[in-house]
């Protein structure tokens, strides 16, 4: 047995258990409360084009804040999945810890601070998909 394994602190996983399963709960009735929301304001026939125009650009904005609220979504339930696997607080990238700084403000963070930025700028530069960016909630 290798007993030279890096030693680094253990993030408070239960406490971010209770935090990320919090979140999660409220994304999800936020929306179902959008949901209903738009449902209860749409009109079942447009009177003119600028109801109808409206009616378009609503549909779009909770189409696209609940495309947000799915990776969202995505991202805590992943989260919640390495804390079951006991990989929680390690970056995905560098394999280092997570600061617990950044655990706290963005309990889903898959990246340290120095990885999240060199993914950020690659994907800037058009070098890697989207698909790696976290949730800014």
């Amino acid at each position: 047995m290798n007993t030279n394994t890096k030693t680094a602190p253990k993030p408070k996983t239960a406490t971010y258990k209770k935090v990320l399963e919090k979140k999660a709960e409220e994304v999800r009735r936020s929306m179902s409360a959008q949901k209903a929301a738009q449902v209860v304001s749409r009109l079942d026939v447009p009177s003119d084009e600028g109801d109808l125009s409206q009616q378009h650009h609503e549909e779009w904005i909770f189409l696209n804040r609940n495309s947000i609220d799915m990776k969202l979504l995505r991202e805590i339930s992943d989260a919640l999945h390495r804390i079951d696997l006991g990989q929680y607080g390690v970056c995905l990238e560098c394999e280092e810890p997570i600061s617990t700084k950044r655990l706290d403000a963005l309990p889903w963070a898959r990246f340290c601070v120095t990885c999240q930025e060199a993914i950020a700028a690659r994907i800037a530069a058009g070098e890697m998909e989207n698909e790696y960016q976290e949730a800014d909630r």
